[in-house]
């Protein structure tokens, strides 16, 4: 027999190891020895310490400076990810598990990744390897609880800014045109920005002379004027754009001009000044709200069609709308319903009317509410019926606001001669915000009330607002009138097997109406 031979040495394999670091921020990141820098200088350190494991520091940087671990979309990762994909990484080391992933599901589907290729991970202070059973299980317990400690941060930084919004703090975010940031005392604050707050006044009138986005968007840029522009703490300028619809929408509804913050749709009195009254900042919403149903008609209203949107055919129950046809110089204007449209004409009594003749008959109808006592009281019956059901809507929510008041008073007594704990501390100013907020609404809701109140409408009322009809038609631009129309009526439906034609008013008619005169006279 011959000797046996010994057996051969196994070739030593290489490992080849990424170094992956995060910073959730970018403070510090411009020192000459940042936390990036103590993360990877770690790393190399335990790869160095793995020598007789074949283990080798690959040279690229893997670095996430300023980004979130709350998800995926990180340059230094996405690469990292790339470079396992084309098979030039065994394995990836991190100072912690959290610098890789704070979210189970997105380090799930990283750990899924790696998994397929073959990849190894290590976490430099945690001491465990993804190659082991029992470093996997440790891995998801560390994992779980950086996730759980990422949503308790969220928690708080949230609590914080809702207490700061409660109490009219300003908490941070895109300075607004109008004012600046005060960053002098303790917490920042808005102060009016002079020359800027002349310029949101100017556009807050410029939509209501137009009652356009696009007219007042087209003024600003005639008028060389831009959003708000501001310097980060940086010293990187931001802002400055011109406007577009968005812009000028936003601008339009916020709050903060009329003197209040916004958190989670509640509205609270801020410690700013208001640079907008509240009359004229609600009379833009409304219009805006209004255009926003309508498309803005009144505004593209073109060939000044005072019906369209409110004629409806009655035997079809549906619309009819707005059409015209030219020939050689002189226009044609005709309402078609919608039904004849859709499915043939032949499939409605009356598909088509002369537009001029029906508006002139709903513009009588309009007329002649001065000389008939019948329609008045029918006008005024309706009037009346809107405003006793709003009162209803309002009442209610006054009494379940002062039945809910009362019980929340009752809990504060209560709390007051208890604990100091500090939950009961937290619930009793809890209890002050609510009762707080309860009494604010409460005194709008009083207001409200009066002034139903004070609209009750009497028959001379009546007489007199469409007595003087005629004279302030005629006053008006064919885009007022049209405007006029959809304050008065609400609905005209036209039935074409009698002939006949009912115009129902908005219960707001006659107050709009009185109104409307009120501003012609001044």
């Amino acid at each position: 027999m011959g000797r046996a031979k010994p057996p051969v040495k196994a070739a030593e394999t290489k490992s080849r190891c990424a170094i992956y670091t995060r910073k959730s921020t970018e403070d510090g990141l411009e020192q000459e020895f940042n936390s990036l820098d103590a993360q990877r200088e770690a790393g190399e350190a335990y790869i160095a310490s793995q020598k007789h494991e074949g283990w080798v520091c690959l040279p690229t940087l893997y670095d996430d400076g300023g980004f979130s671990g709350g998800n995926v979309e990180r340059p230094g990762l996405q690469r990292m990810l790339t470079d396992i994909k084309d098979g030039k990484i065994d394995c990836v080391v991190v100072y912690k598990v959290d610098r890789l992933s704070r979210s189970l599901m997105d380090f799930a589907r990283v750990m899924e990744t790696f998994e397929k290729h073959k990849v190894s991970f290590v976490s430099v202070t945690q001491q465990f390897n993804t190659t082991h059973s029992m470093g996997r299980l440790t891995l998801n317990i560390l994992l779980s609880f950086a996730q759980f400690e990422r949503e308790i941060i969220g928690e708080r930084i949230r609590d914080k800014l809702a207490a700061q919004r409660r109490k009219g703090k300003w908490a941070g975010g895109i300075p607004v045109l109008g004012y600046d940031v005060d960053r002098s005392g303790p917490s920042p604050k808005l102060i009016v920005n002079a020359r800027e707050a002349m310029q949101v006044r100017k556009i807050f009138e410029w939509y209501l002379e137009h009652c356009s986005l696009l007219a007042v968007v087209r003024r600003l840029d005639e008028k060389n004027v831009s959003n708000k522009a501001w310097t980060t703490q940086r010293s990187v300028v931001r802002g400055g754009r011109p406007f577009d619809k968005n812009a000028l929408y936003c601008l339009l509804t916020n709050p903060i001009y009329i003197g209040q913050v916004v958190h989670n749709g509640e509205r609270f009195k801020g410690e700013h000044e208001a640079i907008v009254e509240a009359d004229v900042f609600n009379r833009v919403n409304a219009t805006l709200k209004h255009n926003g149903r309508t498309g803005g008609k009144e505004v593209r209203n073109k060939y000044g069609a005072l019906l369209r949107g409110l004629l409806h055919c009655q035997c079809c129950q549906r619309a009819m709308t707005h059409t015209f046809t030219q020939r050689k110089e002189r226009l044609y204007r005709y309402y078609t319903c919608t039904r004849a449209i859709s499915v043939g004409h032949d499939q409605c009594p009356q598909p088509t009317l002369p537009a001029a003749e029906i508006e002139s008959a709903v513009i009588e109808q309009i007329r002649s509410i001065a000389h008939d006592r019948g329609l008045q009281a029918e006008v005024l019956q309706q009037a009346e019926a809107g405003i006793l059901e709003e009162k209803e809507v309002l009442t209610t929510e006054r009494d379940r606001l002062m039945k809910d008041r009362v019980s929340h008073e009752s809990e504060l007594r209560r709390l007051s001669v208890g604990s100091s704990h500090p939950a009961t501390t937290a619930l009793i100013a809890d209890l002050h915000d609510r009762i707080a907020r309860m009494n604010s609404r409460l005194s709008e809701l009083s207001q409200l009330l009066a002034k139903l109140e004070s609209e009750r409408i009497a028959e001379t009322d009546v007489t007199q607002a469409f007595g003087d009809f005629d004279k302030l038609w005629q006053t008006l631009s064919p885009r007022e009138q049209t405007q006029l129309i959809a304050l008065l009526v609400s609905r005209v439906e036209y039935d074409a097997e009698r002939q006949t034609m009912a115009v129902c008013f908005h219960d707001t008619a006659i107050a709009s109406l009185i109104e409307r005169h009120a501003k012609e006279r001044s």
